[in-house]
């Protein structure tokens, strides 16, 4: 099977690069937000492609844009710009306009997030213009308290190389990933300023946002994970968080760790994902029906 296509696009200027693997009729699009330095090869990891999610995903039927998040790749030369927040929400759907401008989306997109990425998946879903217009939103490696073998780490590793503690909470325990896969060199980038202040304040900013949110949530967190507290009283405390949801999904994945789509387990994750965005699909094919049928009685109502 070929690799995922490399695509860049102008955004206001802006070159943004993405992966994509393209279905001829797609179900819907699946747009897939990286984590902190890393870039989109994260979801299409190189010799890897069960673990692919681009790959899985084109072959259910769905259209997989993983782009490389503001300030990562080709954007990296304009991190500078992103330190507003509604600049990189905007940056990233007009990303998402231009790459799906001569291709067919099906019912909609629905938006993958990983880790520190899901700051931006959360804000477009939140976003008061466009977040309802979206199928649905995955997030997976983040919280809203921190595990306590993160307490005392993490502080504020984001203003120097990650050390080794740092490096145990993302791929420990290192039985849960392929031995070249663990520390994930393949897939490493420098990370944009910016995220040193998204990583302090997201705990205070994520239970702000997420009652924002009107369209249906999947939350995923991993058996091992170990920067987020993980157990049923943590995927149970993020699902209150999105009280206008119409629905709210959590799982905990069994031998699963921080990085989920490049784990042993990534398949089994992409496929319970993929399944809640065909559950996504249905619902938007049925309150179209159901609307269709209302506006034909009305009509039949009024003829009469």
């Amino acid at each position: 099977m070929t690799s995922a296509s490399r695509v860049v696009v102008d955004v206001d200027g802006i070159a943004v690069s993405a992966l994509l693997r393209e279905a001829r009729q797609p179900r819907a699009v699946v747009l897939a937000l990286h984590g902190g330095a890393a870039f989109s090869g994260y979801f299409d990891y190189p010799d890897r492609p069960r673990m692919s999610l681009l790959r899985t995903g084109e072959a259910l039927g769905f259209t997989v844009i993983a782009i490389d998040r503001p300030g990562y790749g080709s954007s990296a030369p304009y991190a500078d710009e992103f330190i507003s927040a509604e600049r990189r929400v905007d940056v990233a759907y007009g990303a998402v306009e231009r790459l799906l401008a001569a291709r067919p989306r099906g019912a909609g997109v629905f938006v993958l997030a990983h880790s520190i990425g899901c700051e931006l998946g959360v804000r477009m879903a939140a976003d008061e213009r466009r977040g309802g217009d979206l199928l649905g939103l995955e997030l997976a490696g983040t919280g809203r308290r921190h595990h306590d073998d993160a307490a005392g780490i993490l502080g504020d590793w984001r203003h120097r190389p990650p050390n080794s503690g740092v490096r145990d909470l993302l791929w420990q325990p290192s039985r849960l990933y392929a031995d070249d896969v663990v520390g994930g060199a393949r897939i490493s980038s420098r990370s944009p300023a910016y995220e040193g202040v998204v990583a302090r304040s997201w705990i205070d900013t994520f239970p702000l946002l997420a009652p924002r949110i009107g369209v249906p949530v999947h939350y995923t967190l991993g058996q091992h994970e170990r920067v987020w507290s993980s157990g049923p009283s943590a995927l149970a405390d993020i699902a209150s968080l999105f009280t206008a949801a119409p629905r709210v999904a959590v799982d905990e994945q069994a031998g699963g760790g921080h990085n989920l789509s490049i784990g042993l387990t990534s398949m089994a994750y992409h496929l319970k994902v993929l399944s809640f965005v065909e559950e996504c699909v249905l619902a938007r094919e049925e309150a179209a029906a159901a609307a269709a049928t209302d506006v034909a009685e009305r009509q039949q109502g009024r003829a009469s």
